[in-house]
C-alpha cells in the first residue's frame, strides 16, 4: 500500500490535473467547443486514472486491516458518496458540488502548506536571531567581566600610585621645610655678613678720614715751615671718606637689591599699612579718611625720599669730583658710594617733612586728638624703601594717581567694597609701583558709581574747615573755643653724619 501511495505521489498526477484545469480555465473563452470538449475528456480520463489508483489503495488498505476493519468508515463516507454520484438524477449538480469542495480542500491544503512553510521559515529566522542575540550577550558579558577586571586593576594601581604620591608629597614637604630652613639660615648669615661689611667699611672710612686729616695737617705744617713767600691756597679737608671702592658694586648688586626692594614694598602694603590702618581706626571711624591718610603718607614719603636722595647725591658728586680718578665714571662712583653708605641718609628729617606736608594737605581731615606722628613707623619704612629704590638702575617710583581718573586694570586692583562696574576711581588706597613706564606692582583703588561728586563736595567742606587759622577762634557762643592742634615735629636724629 505504501508503494502504491509513493507511486501516486511520484507521478504527480494530481498536480498535472490541477495545471490542466487552470490552463483550460484560462483558455476556455478562446477555445472552440470541440477544443473545450477534448480538454474536458482529458481531464476526466486523468481523474478516472487517479480514482482507479485511489480505489486500489483503498482496497489494499482495507485488506491490511482485516475483515471488519474500516467497515464503519466505508459505510459512513464511501457508500453515501457513491450513492450521490451515481444515483442522482439531477443534471451534474452533485458532481459540480463535489468538484468545488475538492478544489476548496486542495486550495486550503496549499494555503496551509504555504502558511506552515512561512511559519517554519519565520521560526528559523527567530531561532537564528535568538542564537545571535545569545552570542552577543555572551560577548557583552565577557566584555563586562574584562572591564570589571580592568577597573579592579586600575583601582589597585590608583591606590598604589596615591600612596606613592602621598609619600612623595610628604618627602617633598620635608625637603621644602629643610630648604626653607637652609634659606632662612643663609639669609640670616647674609644679613650678618652685610652688617659686618658695613661695620668694617665704616671703620675703613674713619681710618681714611683720619689719614686724610693727618696728611693735610702734615702738609700745612710743612708749608708753615717752608721759607717760600709765595701764597699757597690749601684745600679744606673733604668731609667724605676717600677710599677705593670695588668696581661697579651698585650695578653688580642691582638685580638682588631690585628684588629685595619690590618684596619689601609688598610687605609694607601687607603688614605696616594694615597696622597703621588699625591704629588710625581707633580714633577715626570713617575708613575712607583712614585710607586717604595712608595713601597721602605713601605719596609724600616717596616725594620726600626722592628730594633727600637728590640733595645727598649732589653733595656726594660735588665732593668726589675734586678727587675722582680711575676707570669708573663719576656717576658710577657716586652711586657706589650711596649704596655703601645708605645708613647716612637722615630718614628722620624726611619723616618730619612728610608729617609737615600731611598737616597742610587739604584732602585729609582728622580729629584734633590725632597726630600723624603716630604712623611715623610706616612713614619711616616707606622713606627708607623709596630712598633705596632711587639707587637702582633704572630707579623705581610710584605711579601718579588722581581722584576721578579712569580706572586702569593694569595699574590698580579694586578694593573689596568697590563697584566693579564703575569706570572712575573715587580715591586711592595704595599707589602702584613703576619701573620706567611699566607697572611691576599693582596698587589698590576704590571705584563706585555716583559717589564722586558727593565726595568732592564733602572734600571742599573739609578743606574750608582745615583752612581756618590755627589761632584761637570763637564760635557763635562766646563761651565755646576751639583749640589749635599742636604739631611739634619729632626731634632730628642726633649724631648722624651730614654731608
Amino acid at each position: 500500500m505504501a508503494d502504491s501511495l509513493r507511486r501516486l505521489i511520484n507521478n504527480e498526477s494530481c498536480r498535472i490535473l490541477q495545471e490542466k484545469l487552470e490552463n483550460w480555465y484560462k483558455d476556455y473563452h478562446i477555445n472552440s467547443c470541440d477544443q473545450n470538449l477534448n480538454r474536458c475528456c482529458e481531464i476526466i480520463e486523468m481523474n478516472s486514472m487517479i480514482q482507479g489508483q485511489l480505489f486500489t489503495i483503498l482496497n489494499q488498505t482495507a485488506r491490511e486491516g482485516g475483515h471488519y476493519a474500516g467497515v464503519e468508515t466505508i459505510k459512513s463516507r464511501l457508500l453515501p458518496w457513491l450513492g450521490t454520484c451515481f444515483s442522482s438524477t439531477t443534471s451534474g449538480r452533485p458532481f459540480e458540488t463535489s468538484l468545488s469542495l475538492i478544489q476548496e480542500s486542495i486550495e486550503k491544503e496549499r494555503q496551509l502548506r504555504e502558511f506552515a512553510s512561512t511559519r517554519k521559515h519565520e521560526i528559523q529566522q527567530l531561532e537564528k536571531e535568538l542564537n545571535s542575540t545569545h552570542l552577543q550577550l555572551n560577548l557583552v558579558q565577557q566584555d563586562l567581566a574584562e572591564a570589571q577586571m580592568a577597573l579592579e586593576e586600575t583601582k589597585t594601581k590608583s591606590a598604589t600610585t596615591l600612596l606613592a604620591a602621598e609619600d612623595e608629597i610628604v618627602h617633598l614637604k620635608a625637603a621644602l621645610k629643610a630648604s626653607q630652613a637652609q634659606e632662612e639660615s643663609a639669609l640670616r648669615n647674609l644679613d650678618r655678613l652685610n652688617d659686618y661689611e658695613q661695620q668694617v667699611q665704616i671703620l675703613k672710612d674713619e681710618i681714611t678720614i683720619l689719614g686724610a686729616q693727618k696728611s693735610v695737617l702734615h702738609s700745612r705744617l710743612a708749608r708753615s715751615r717752608s721759607p717760600s713767600p709765595r701764597p699757597c691756597r690749601s684745600r679744606s679737608p673733604s668731609p667724605l671718606p676717600l677710599r677705593s671702592c670695588s668696581p661697579g658694586r651698585a650695578r653688580l648688586t642691582n638685580a638682588a637689591r631690585h628684588a629685595h626692594l619690590v618684596a619689601r614694598f609688598s610687605d609694607i602694603y601687607a603688614q605696616e599699612r594694615l597696622d597703621a590702618q588699625t591704629l588710625l581706626r581707633t580714633y577715626i571711624d570713617d575708613l575712607e579718611i583712614v585710607q586717604r591718610i595712608i595713601y597721602v603718607a605713601a605719596v609724600e614719603s616717596f616725594h620726600a625720599a626722592k628730594m633727600a636722595f637728590r640733595q645727598f647725591k649732589m653733595r656726594v658728586r660735588k665732593t668726589l669730583s675734586l678727587t675722582h680718578s680711575g676707570p669708573e665714571s663719576l656717576e658710577d662712583t657716586v652711586l657706589d658710594y650711596i649704596v655703601r653708605h645708605e645708613d647716612l641718609y637722615d630718614v628722620q628729617a624726611s619723616v618730619n617733612e612728610v608729617i609737615r606736608a600731611m598737616n597742610i594737605n587739604p584732602k585729609i581731615s582728622f580729629p584734633p586728638e590725632v597726630d600723624f606722628i603716630m604712623i611715623s613707623s610706616l612713614i619711616r619704612e616707606l622713606c627708607r624703601v623709596a630712598f633705596s629704590m632711587q639707587t637702582l638702575v633704572p630707579p623705581l617710583d610710584i605711579a601718579f594717581g588722581a581722584d576721578g581718573e579712569l580706572f586702569n586694570e593694569s595699574k590698580y586692583r579694586r578694593s573689596y567694597d568697590s563697584d566693579f562696574t564703575a569706570p572712575l576711581v573715587v580715591y586711592h588706597v595704595w599707589p602702584a609701583l613703576m619701573e620706567n613706564d611699566s607697572i611691576i606692582v599693582k596698587g589698590e583703588a576704590v571705584s563706585k558709581r555716583g559717589a564722586l561728586w558727593s565726595r568732592r563736595s564733602r572734600s571742599k567742606s573739609r578743606s574750608r574747615s582745615r583752612s581756618m587759622s590755627p589761632i584761637l577762634s570763637h564760635s557763635a557762643s562766646p563761651s565755646r573755643t576751639l583749640l589749635p592742634r599742636s604739631r611739634s615735629p619729632s626731634p632730628i636724629r642726633s649724631g648722624s653724619p651730614r654731608l
